[in-house]
């Protein structure tokens, strides 16, 4: 049944990533990302553009503190 549900791709301020049915109102912290289509479409959108892991949070903080040590290893 979810496969028939259009979907819409979310992120939050941690640029996380994630998908939400279209017709539901967003959780609180979450905004939509400009990307609606099926389950599967989402779900392959967020494979395309979620290529960093790690929450902004931590990148920042890396960057910050100049650590490039784990900068390859997150992106796998």
């Amino acid at each position: 049944m979810t496969e028939t549900v259009p979907h819409q791709v979310v992120v939050n301020d941690e640029d996380q990533y994630s998908l939400w049915p279209l017709d539901q109102q967003l959780p609180a912290g979450w905004r939509a990302e400009g990307f609606a289509g099926s389950r599967q479409e989402c779900l392959d959108h967020i494979e395309q553009v979620w290529t960093d892991m790690r929450p902004l949070s931590l990148r920042r903080a890396m960057e910050q503190a100049g650590d490039t040590q784990f900068a390859g290893a997150a992106a796998h």
